[in-house]
């Protein structure tokens, strides 16, 4: 009883705290069908990477846009690698974000910088490229970002002071700066994000002219220093190695850096009127189980009822706990409103075997001991099958991608585990205590009406 207590008196300052909001910002994390946002899912062009090494870069392109993101500061964001049919992409959930070109573009700040010459007879930018040799095969690739030494800084020019963007090639990025640079001396070399050029403070794309061969460092000019800085910050957080954007089918298949595979707004409002929904569905579900559970079990019910708000605390607590790694979506929801009708389960079992047991006529103790016991295997056995298909859904809702599959089974399971310890310790606790006081012997308040006789 002293552990029941002490745990529910620790939930209850866990789960309502005086200074937040049970399911606002600062309580539990809520998911982007709740909270409102922005939804998009980018492809990765892995086609210059080895197949034995494109879930490890996708790995790390994850790592990238989470640190890139968080650098943005937006919470609760959820960056999760997909892969499918041999194709490999990135969904990218962006809480509270609910303007989708304000997501595209927060996007596309994490997108490979490249570098474009202009093509004369084309009259546009076109992608600079060079030739090196990778492994024995020569490659033609793209100077981009990716070949950035992860330590850019931003100084201020000696003569103009205007700010100046530092960078250093590694060793592939040395050799295509080279080739590139030493074709173009006196000639614009561009700057772009995505599909767009980096623009400067006067709104100019920037493109300065190659004075010389450059290998080792770089410069960039024509930044503003909140540009320059934003934009050192955001390279030093780890570079992308694969460009993210869409594959197009057609007669030849393209490439479209920069522009999304889909994209889709969640509006907060839609959230909140969810969760008001699903309160109330939950309110009308737990009253109905509390009425029957009162009226065919009484004195057990009663208990059922009390160890159920119990039970409720501390899921709550649970989730509020471990918010970093719990997100509470629609479907999250529904698996806290199954397992809370599956909290009664255990009850039910436990209760029908009670009165079983004191039929037959067995004392008020022993048939309380007894019906734990006997109903133990049906409960394990119940809950290890619930289990089961909780992991199985939580596998294969992070191998499709099925973000909400997967927040279910999170839920459900928690809960289903929560609910042996209430129906074994919290139930149990409770009805030794009422029996052992002596309190209520009568079998009547236990569901057992006494035999009538002619």
């Amino acid at each position: 009883m002293v552990l029941i207590l002490t745990l529910l008196g620790f939930a209850l300052w866990s789960a309502v705290p005086i200074d937040t909001k049970l399911l606002g910002p600062n309580g539990l994390r809520l998911g982007l069908d709740l909270k409102g946002g922005s939804y998009l899912i980018y492809q990765a062009d892995v086609s210059d990477i080895e197949p034995d090494a494109r879930d490890e870069i996708m790995e790390g392109v994850k790592g990238v846009l989470e640190s890139r993101i968080n650098a943005l500061g937006i919470a609760e964001a959820i960056v999760q690698v997909q892969k499918q049919e041999g194709e490999h992409s990135i969904a990218i959930q962006l809480p509270g974000i609910a303007d989708i070109e304000q997501a595209r573009e927060m996007i596309g700040l994490v997108t490979v910088l490249e570098f474009r010459e202009w093509d004369e007879a084309r009259k546009e930018w076109v992608p600079a490229t060079g030739t090196v040799t990778v492994d024995g095969e020569v490659k033609e690739l793209i100077l981009s970002s990716r070949y950035f030494v992860e330590r850019t800084y931003v100084t201020l020019d000696e003569w103009t002071r205007s700010p100046l963007l530092i960078f250093e090639w590694d060793e592939t990025g040395q050799e295509l700066s080279r080739q590139i640079t030493g074709r173009l001396i006196n000639k614009p070399l561009a700057i772009f994000l995505g599909d767009e050029p980096l623009l400067g403070e006067d709104g100019s794309p920037i493109a300065p002219v190659v004075r010389e061969v450059i290998e080792q460092r770089g410069q960039i000019d024509g930044l503003s220093l909140a540009d320059a800085q934003m934009l050192s910050r955001f390279l030093n957080t780890g570079r992308i190695p694969v460009p993210l954007g869409r594959w197009v089918e057609g007669e030849a298949r393209v490439f479209e850096p920069g522009v999304p595979l889909y994209e889709r707004t969640v509006d907060a409002t839609l959230g909140a009127d969810s969760i008001r929904k699903s309160i109330l569905a939950a309110g009308i579900g737990i009253v109905l189980l509390l009425i029957f559970m009162l009226l065919y079990y009484r004195l057990p019910g009663l208990i059922a009822c009390l160890s159920l708000g119990i039970y409720g605390v501390l899921l709550l607590a649970i989730f509020n706990i471990f918010s970093s790694y719990i997100t509470l979506t629609l479907p999250g929801l529904a698996g806290f409103i199954v397992s809370l009708g599956m909290a009664v389960d255990a009850n039910v079992l436990i209760f029908e075997r009670i009165k079983e047991e004191l039929r037959g006529g067995r004392s008020l103790g022993a048939a309380v001991e007894a019906g734990f016991n006997r109903a133990w295997t049906a409960i394990r056995d119940s809950n290890i099958t619930t289990f089961i298909a909780c992991i199985v859904l939580i596998w294969l809702g992070g191998t499709l991608g099925a973000l909400m599959v997967r927040g279910f089974a999170v839920t459900l399971g928690v809960g289903v585990a929560l609910s042996m310890f209430t129906a074994i310790v919290v139930t149990r606790t409770f009805l030794r205590l009422i029996v052992g006081s002596h309190l209520v012997n009568n079998p009547a308040a236990y569901g057992v009406m006494p035999l009538r006789t002619k």
